[in-house]
């Protein structure tokens, strides 16, 4: 192995700085969307709606990479607060789609202010390109990952 490598400490690498990174990003968005009742993962459950990337319970969970429990449990939850409802499907009676409401809409848009918000605080220290530059680098790191947004 190069001896240069092996010479970078741990905290140098692209996968602790994105690790530690991605913690406080989650802490901070964590904290803007709880008093809507929220957790990010809601968020990412109306995003993947609004997205059109799912829209059954089963299909929702491969997407988002969770289990299907936890889609169930947060579309309660969602449901519950009018952000989205349960349609059965017309085709298949057994298959129940998951639509968002005006209310969910809204919801999302108002989450998606507090993630700009918090993107801009985040990159701050950055010039328009640096930023510019890492979106894409984040989003090149995305799209070969599998993960939305790449």
């Amino acid at each position: 192995m190069d001896d240069d490598v092996n010479r970078l400490p741990l905290t140098s690498s692209l996968v602790f700085r994105l690790g530690t990174l991605g913690s406080l990003a989650t802490a901070r968005f964590s904290a803007a969307i709880e008093s809507r009742g929220l957790k990010p993962k809601h968020v990412g459950l109306l995003a993947a709606l609004s997205g059109g990337a799912a829209s059954s319970q089963l299909e929702l969970s491969r997407v988002m990479g969770v289990a299907p429990s936890l889609v169930v449990s947060l579309a309660d939850q969602l449901e519950g607060m009018g952000a989205l409802r349960r349609v059965r499907d017309p085709a298949d009676r057994r298959r129940q789609t998951l639509v968002l409401t005006d209310s969910g809409h809204a919801l999302l848009a108002e989450c998606t202010a507090l993630a700009q918000g918090l993107d801009a605080e985040l990159a701050a220290a950055l010039t328009p390109e640096e930023g510019e530059a890492l979106r894409r680098a984040l989003g090149v790191l995305a799209r070969e990952a599998g993960l939305p947004g790449g």
